[in-house]
């Protein structure tokens, strides 16, 4: 008979639909046929009711509140109720928490199980400076106790930690600091490439004159500041799309007013979010891609950019030196720095060789990351808890 596929538990605070969106999907069904696993994933439902489905792999969805502190107090008090249940009731031996927060719960459940005679593995993912991230994002009330309750539930998720997963430089050091000499494995966030490896340019790059920016709208990834670039720019005739999610509705508005007090809201479009087909597009219409973030644990739309023969500029920040070569496939600006943000713009409209810079930032992107590799470094992952597990 067929050996039986081993469960693996999934901790995230993702949110998921039924069914899956493509991009999703995509990624759900390679994990589930590449590899031995049976994946078992807790996460959030679209809406105020609790969901059980399964499209590959099985999903035991919470319901979700409308406000981040009710999410957080539903996923801290149901979901280690629920990972112990796992553990006892479908033996999964190996957890997965997607941040050092659900890691919390996954280091709780690992102890508690002990009581049962179980072994469990833990794998806690770092993917952002999760110190500070929070606090860029949005105001946060008593931040100094949430900072302390942060900070507590990361430090007791990797001194439980078994094997570790980064996706930088930047995200390695600080999980290293953190858990040193545990075993880690490094690769990018999921993304379907593909999508962006086959849009064609509608014009070639050398006759692009605007400029996109890609993400949701948060003061951490510093939209003001390109704004305000964008309007010292000594050119009229460059357009400026931003894509993405007003995420933080006051944000938002605030960047609305920002352009019309500068004077250029009739260059700026809110386009909003987008899927990831009508994404690449946008960015194989720009000249650039512009990422001013003050914090990024990689910046996964920097490679989705290049891959569509596009250049970026982008902040020294976090994971982004990881691609960027400054002046060989984009630029790299200090954050928060205006005038260095519009001169590299400047620069990006005047440069003679524009396409050879779309060429090299083509070829990195393809090298950088694919879907295959992503599936291979979860294999690489299991294998190192497994081996972990055998000599418990």
């Amino acid at each position: 008979m067929p050996q039986s596929k081993e469960n693996i538990g999934w901790l995230s605070s993702a949110r998921y639909d039924q069914p899956l969106e493509s991009t999703t999907e995509k990624k759900w069904r390679m994990m589930a046929e590449s590899l031995n696993y049976q994946f078992i994933i807790i996460g959030f439902s679209s809406g105020l009711l609790p969901q059980s489905f399964k499209q590959h792999v099985n999903f035991l969805l919470l319901p979700q509140p409308p406000t981040a502190i009710l999410r957080y107090l539903t996923f801290f008090l149901l979901t280690p109720l629920i990972t112990l249940w796992l553990i006892l009731a479908r033996d999964v031996q190996i957890l997965v928490a997607q941040s050092p927060f659900e890691g919390a719960v996954g280091a709780f459940a690992k102890q508690a199980s002990r009581l049962f005679g179980c072994k469990i593995s833990l794998i806690v993912e770092n993917h952002n400076n999760f110190e500070a991230d929070l606090f860029l994002q949005r105001k946060i009330p008593l931040a100094k106790l949430y900072r302390y309750l942060m900070m507590g539930a990361a430090k007791y998720a990797f001194h439980h930690a078994d094997v570790l997963r980064v996706i930088s430089q930047s995200t390695h050091d600080r999980a290293a600091y953190f858990a040193p000499n545990r075993p880690m494995v490094r690769f990018m966030t999921w993304s379907d490439t593909d999508i962006f490896r086959e849009t064609q340019r509608a014009k070639p790059l050398a006759d692009c004159r605007d400029f996109v920016y890609a993400g949701v709208l948060i003061p951490r990834k510093g939209v003001h500041h390109l704004l305000e670039a964008f309007s010292k720019l000594n050119t009229a005739d460059s357009q400026l799309y931003l894509v993405g999610h007003p995420e933080n509705a006051h944000y938002a508005a605030e960047l609305q007013q920002q352009a019309q007090t500068l004077g250029i809201a009739e260059r700026v479009h809110f386009v909003g979010g987008v899927d990831q087909r009508r994404l690449a597009q946008y960015l194989a219409d720009a000249r650039a891609m512009i990422l001013p973030s003050l914090s990024e644990g990689l910046g996964r739309v920097v490679v989705e950019a290049m891959l569509v023969g596009t250049p970026v500029i982008a902040s020294r920040v976090g994971g982004i030196p990881d691609m960027i070569t400054d002046g060989e496939n984009g630029y790299l600006v200090t954050p928060e720095a205006v005038d260095e943000l519009s001169e590299a713009m400047q620069q990006m409209l005047v440069k003679p060789n524009i396409s050879e810079m779309g060429e090299k930032a083509r070829n990195f992107a393809q090298g950088f990351f694919s879907p295959e590799g992503y599936v291979a470094g979860y294999g690489e992952l299991f294998s190192i808890a497994e081996s972990q597990l055998a000599r418990v």
